[in-house]
């Protein structure tokens, strides 16, 4: 895994990281505890050079065996920061603060089944303020030269946006020998239509969040052909009239449209609803996302995916929607089953920070945060198996 003495340091590590929930993580604290040398330990975290690829990979191979993943849930979470020494760290805006924040960001592809979840690989997030290629200004590419080299950033590392970091890290798994299931994301990744066309080229499902204003025609719409004049070239068929919003589209079809789904079982049991079952009422429809991007069939054709769309009891209007292009014919529950398996995930992060330590790092390097997040990785996914192979262990029967 690492250099001499290496094995040791990443075993004290780990052993702090899944049994000292409620400590403080950081160099310091742990090396008091282990009473070990501490520069030892924080060279072994933040200034080593053990590669965390290899050791990526087999937590890869690992996860995905004891997982069997009906899902690779594709996310970010923020890590709140007081300075701006530590790498990527930035005045940005962060969905697990709300708001903008003086934050780092890390994008994270996790193995997720209704039973449990993993990550499976981490990109910690360069916003532009720390890509000197992001400037012309001289004294802009000296500040941000300098604050590379403090960090340690490879030369290889640029901005590049959430979604693209998705993708490498997918194509990482694949190359790895991991086979992909159905790709799920929140808004923030389904949003961009290149996002959605990389996976498609990937031959990879997806189910991901949009915003209700995203742009398509009916399925059943039908492209046709402008009259021709005789001369040049004759025009592309395209389809009359414009593209509807999904919003519309949803409220077209009507309440008529939606049916009641139970998508699993939570935690918070009432007399108005014993079984603490999570319901709520779905519609699904056969449309044809329009984007000037998305490649056309010979025909004009547009590709038809699903539109999902959830509009609760009560509620005037739909509050969420998704994209999929799971075959057209999935039912209706495994669709809502998969767009909402991301609440295994946002359990992956409370774990990984409040009980594993994964945002106590204080190094400023790069290679030492990404050295941080192997290891909290390597806690988590044994306090998984764990949990599935001996529900004792951990306390949960």
């Amino acid at each position: 895994m690492c250099q001499t003495n290496g094995f040791g340091s990443s075993f004290q590590v780990l052993t702090q990281l899944r049994t000292s929930f409620s400590r403080r993580k950081s160099m310091q604290p742990m090396a008091q505890r282990l009473q070990v040398d501490h520069q030892r330990l924080q060279q072994f975290v933040t200034t080593s050079k053990w590669d965390v690829a290899p050791v990526r990979k087999t937590l890869s191979r690992r996860a995905c065996d004891l997982i069997a993943p009906d899902a690779w849930v594709i996310d970010d979470t923020g890590f709140t920061k007081d300075g701006d020494r530590s790498p990527g760290v930035a005045r940005q805006y962060s969905g697990t603060l709300g708001k903008v924040g003086n934050c780092q960001i890390a994008v994270s592809v996790h193995a997720a089944s209704d039973a449990a979840s993993a990550p499976l690989g981490w990109r910690l997030f360069l916003p532009e303020s720390w890509d000197d290629r992001s400037t012309t200004d001289p004294d802009a590419i000296a500040a941000i030269t300098a604050r590379r080299k403090r960090s340690a950033i490879p030369d290889t590392e640029h901005h590049r946006t959430k979604w693209e970091m998705a993708i490498e890290m997918i194509d990482e798994l694949i190359e790895w020998g991991r086979i992909p299931p159905a790709a799920v994301a929140d808004a923030g990744y389904g949003d961009a239509t290149a996002f959605r066309l990389a996976l498609t080229e990937r031959g990879i499902d997806y189910v991901v969040a949009v915003k209700g204003a995203t742009s398509a025609y009916p399925g059943d719409a039908v492209p046709e052909a402008p009259p021709y004049s005789g001369q040049g070239r004759p025009p592309a068929p395209r389809y009359p009239g414009p593209a509807a919003s999904c919003r519309d589209l949803v409220l077209a079809a009507g309440r008529k449209a939606l049916r009641t789904v139970t998508w699993r079982r939570g935690s918070k049991a009432d007399p108005a609803n014993p079984t603490a079952a999570m319901r709520s009422r779905f519609a699904a429809l056969r449309v044809r996302p329009a984007n000037r991007d998305i490649p056309r069939a010979e025909d004009g054709a547009l590709p038809e995916v699903w539109l999902l769309a959830e509009w609760p009891t009560g509620a005037d209007e739909p509050t969420d929607y998704w994209l999929s292009t799971l075959p057209e014919d999935t039912p209706l529950p495994e669709l809502v089953r998969l767009a909402k398996i991301r609440w295994r995930i946002e359990h992956d992060y409370r774990e990984l920070k409040t009980g594993l330590g994964l945002d106590h790092f204080e190094g400023r390097s790069w290679l030492g945060w990404h050295h941080h997040a192997t290891l909290v990785t390597a806690a988590h996914l044994f306090i998984t198996t764990l949990r599935l192979t001996d529900p004792k262990a951990t306390g949960q029967d």
